[in-house]
């Protein structure tokens, strides 16, 4: 039963962060990352996620005009360095305050659910 119960809690987890990590990158992205560069810098803020996830979600999000990407061939290795767009920007700042809003009411039902 213990194995069902971590499988179950996994995939909740796993539904939750799928969201985040869109959120995460576009905010992440307001500078300029490459895509181990972003991997790092998330995976430093606590948003777990895998290569195999995230290099398709950056080309998605640029072909949905949220990101931007240029290569850089001025050092040995080149690379594509993602940045957001305005209207990524925007985008990211909705979510931020959707997110805001979110955490605001969560808190609150949680904190109702202890009386």
């Amino acid at each position: 039963m213990e194995y069902e119960e971590d499988q179950t809690l996994a995939t909740h987890e796993q539904e939750l962060r799928r969201g985040t990590v869109v959120f995460a990158s576009l905010v992440a992205c307001r500078r300029p990352q490459y895509g181990y560069s972003l991997l790092s810098t998330l995976t430093e803020a606590g948003i777990q996620t895998e290569a195999n996830t995230l290099y398709p979600l950056l080309r998605r999000l640029e072909k949905q005009g949220l990101l931007t990407a240029e290569w850089n061939t001025e050092q040995a290795r080149p690379r594509k360095y993602y940045t957001v767009t305005e209207r990524g920007g925007e985008v990211a700042a909705a979510l931020h305050s959707n997110w805001l809003a979110l955490d605001s009411s969560i808190t609150k039902l949680w904190k109702e659910g202890t009386r």
